[in-house]
């Protein structure tokens, strides 16, 4: 991994806020599928567990036996990972994945590192450009991480 200084947060990363249980399952690494009514960029993102819940998602047996005993964390960054691809699956095929979604944009993540502690955030809907003040909290608990 490079020891060079990161160009500034705005350049390389960006935020995406997803409910939960849906950033939960991502954060175990099974869930490695995220749906978007738009096309994403490829790159890092911050993972931020918005401040809604969705509920009857907590009842799909895919998901209750992912997120097991995992606190719903809301309002914070959690995590980051990198969206290696964005694709939609050819009408009729079978989707690319149990998490996928019919007519949606399947946004692959990889690389997911957890947070050992939740940093407080606003998110807000489609990329966002994190602050630099957010990325430094982030990164103080991800000391060799380098992208």
């Amino acid at each position: 991994m490079s020891t060079a200084p990161l160009p500034p947060a705005g350049d390389w990363i960006r935020g995406i806020s997803i409910k939960q249980p849906w950033t939960a399952a991502i954060l175990t690494g099974e869930k490695t599928i995220e749906n978007r009514p738009r096309p994403w960029r490829t790159g890092w993102v911050l993972l931020h567990a918005g401040q809604q819940i969705d509920r009857p998602a907590l009842r799909m047996p895919l998901v209750a036996r992912t997120i097991r005993d995992r606190e719903l964390v809301t309002g914070a960054v959690v995590g980051i990972a990198r969206i290696t691809d964005c694709h939609q699956d050819p009408d009729g095929a079978p989707l690319c994945s149990p998490w996928a979604h019919t007519e949606a944009w399947h946004l692959e993540i990889a690389e997911v590192q957890e947070l050992p502690l939740p940093v407080p955030a606003r998110g807000q809907l489609g990329p966002w450009k994190p602050t630099e003040d957010l990325v430094d909290q982030v990164l103080q608990q991800l000391p060799d991480f380098r992208p």
